[in-house]
């Protein structure tokens, strides 16, 4: 046993539980952490420039690599309440993240002490646990549960409120015997999923349905074995986007109103029976239950009870993490596949693939447009970052034609906040993601709108030689409140267009407002503007360069066509087209006024 701050006994626990990156700001009330962070160094420390951006770089940093889980630190008050948009976020996508918040003295809790806020009850709805801790000698307790809790069954975001006085006590702790909590995962049993496999053999037209809990559990490799065993082709969600790589002859789309494809979504109406693993049925991917269920049988695993039935209610539910459920599904696979019981999927699957490679399932990419269609920026994107790439991006038009046109060929190539879809989480999340993995090929991509959330981040990644390149469509809208807002018959404060008075007359940027070259060149990185598609490859090898020279973010900005209506509907069998497809025109008019 040894004497010590409960501080540092924290800061230890923080070791022995794996963890060498932390994101924050710190403050008078978290400086007791800080101290002992200093003292041992052997946590690397980011200094984020808004508390809610390191909770977002902490969310990047867990997604990047398995078994990662992000740190954010903050002080008392509003650095918790910035904090909870992340928090909030990581719960919604099941990401593990610990945020620490610093607190008035025990003593000033309830006395309305400048900065003194009940952090942990306004963060308990979006945590798996939030707790003041008011006892010293319970911190590294408090920091060994948090982490059992953010690894075990549905993962998710702990939040640890740290009272000064409790942090400056003297308590005894022996760090030398000290282990990590089993980790506890629900697992399948054989008789479920022999079950669940009879009642997949007896459909026609099975399809599996790949979630993101799936690169949640590092089960990637044996989904796609699965596949492979059976014939089963695979709609991935977009938080289930690179459990198979998009090439793969079994990957049969995305399915939704919004981030799918076309041939996918006719391909779950074309199947008769759905075994989801990992996934929550969330509303983007399935519009209504009536439509999307009807004519098909479900099953459902899920690594978290609630979650069986919460949408709709399947024909048969497994709670299981999904690693474990793969893993008996392959291995019971293949004695039935060596049995001869396993049917044919053959013909299915090349009816599957079929879609896929017909004209009339796939949208125009090829426009020449000036100011660029969206379309085209995506698919010069393709050609030019190939199958190794990791995209990062948040919400709107610029994420929802990503999804409809980018490739991924990979799990974790695919960075998205899919549920809460904050704006301004691009930067901060790319940041996390560069620090967990400082090789990676990574390409954040913003609409306009979002880039200016957070963009006074990139300066986080100047100083702290973070390199990424950062590509920023810009129409100069909010994008798709501006098309949601055509149910209304309205175009109503979604203009971010001005005539920047600091840009000379006869600049085609002058009447999109804000210069953010400028912007992001005062901030210490670097940026280049392009307009036309053959201009975007030689600045992409131009930004290439630059972050293999100077070690910081490089922003190439394109500027679009200030109205582009990007395809999506009411219901999967209603998606509406508003551009040109592959093989002519789409079966409704082409939207080319705002308010058609």
């Amino acid at each position: 046993m040894a004497k010590m701050k409960a501080a540092m006994a924290a800061v230890l626990v923080l070791e022995k539980e794996g963890v060498t990156q932390a994101f924050g700001v710190p403050g008078a009330a978290i400086n007791p952490l800080y101290a002992q962070l200093r003292e041992r160094q052997t946590i690397a420390h980011v200094l984020a420039r808004h508390v809610e951006g390191a909770s977002h770089m902490a969310e990047g940093y867990t997604r990047a690599k398995a078994g990662n889980i992000g740190v954010c630190i903050g002080t008392s008050g509003p650095a918790g309440t910035d904090m909870i948009t992340g928090l909030y976020s990581a719960q919604a996508d099941s990401i593990p993240i610990l945020c620490i918040t610093g607190q008035a003295p025990r003593a000033r809790l309830h006395k309305e002490d400048f900065q003194a806020v009940d952090i942990a009850s306004i963060a308990r709805p979006v945590t798996k646990w939030a707790t003041t801790v008011l006892e010293p000698a319970q911190v590294p307790r408090a920091f060994q549960q948090a982490f059992h809790l953010m690894r075990s069954a549905r993962p998710g975001p702990v939040l640890i409120d740290l009272p000064f006085d409790v942090m400056m006590a003297e308590i005894e702790f022996d760090i030398e015997t000290y282990e990590p909590l089993p980790v506890y995962k629900p697992a399948a049993t054989r008789r479920q999923i022999e079950k669940a496999l009879s009642m997949l053999n007896e459909a026609d037209k099975p399809l599996i349905v790949a979630g993101g809990g799936i690169i949640n559990a590092d089960a990637s490799d044996l989904l796609v074995e699965f596949a492979e065993l059976t014939g089963i082709p695979v709609i991935p969600t977009l938080m289930g986007w690179g459990t198979i790589p998009d090439d793969h002859p079994l990957m049969a789309g995305m399915c939704g109103l919004q981030t799918s494809h076309r041939y996918g979504n006719a391909t779950l109406l074309a199947s008769d029976f759905v075994l989801g693993i990992g996934n929550r049925w969330a509303n983007r991917h399935t519009g209504s239950p009536e439509v999307y269920c009807k004519g098909r049988k479900f099953i459902h695993v899920d690594i978290e009870p609630t979650q069986i039935g919460r949408v709709f209610a399947p024909d048969y539910g497994i709670v299981s993490d999904a690693k474990a459920a793969l893993a008996l599904f392959v291995e019971v696979a293949h004695e039935w596949k060596a049995a001869g019981k396993l049917r044919d999927r053959t013909a299915w699957a090349a009816e599957c693939q079929g879609r896929k490679s017909d004209l009339a399932y796939l949208r125009k990419t090829n426009y020449d447009n000036v100011p660029m269609k969206p379309q085209r920026v995506y698919q010069c994107m393709n050609n030019a970052f190939g199958r190794d790439v990791t995209y990062v991006s948040t919400i709107g038009l610029s994420q929802i034609a990503a999804a409809q046109f980018l490739h991924i060929y990979g799990p974790r190539r695919w960075i998205n906040c899919g549920q809460a879809g904050p704006l301004g989480w691009t930067v901060p999340a790319a940041l996390g993601v560069r620090a967990a993995d400082p090789q990676r090929k990574l390409v954040a991509l913003s609409g306009d709108y979002d880039f200016q959330f957070m963009l006074e981040e990139l300066a986080v990644g100047a100083q702290f030689k973070l390199p990424y390149l950062h590509i920023v469509v810009n129409n100069s809208y909010l994008g798709l409140i501006r098309q949601s807002q055509r149910g209304f018959g309205m175009d109503y404060c979604v203009q971010l267009a001005f005539d920047n008075i600091n840009t000379p007359e006869g600049e085609a940027v002058r009447g999109y407002g804000v210069d953010h070259v400028k912007v992001v060149e005062g901030l210490g990185c670097k940026a280049l503007r392009v307009h036309r598609q053959e201009e975007i490859a030689p600045a992409i090898r131009q930004a290439e360069a630059w972050m293999a020279e100077f070690q910081v973010p490089v922003v190439v900005e394109i500027l679009l066509e200030r109205v582009t209506n990007i395809a999506m509907g009411t219901e999967i069998d209603n998606v509406v087209e508003f551009e040109e497809l592959a093989a002519g025109r789409a079966d409704v008019p082409t939207a080319v006024a705002l308010l058609d």
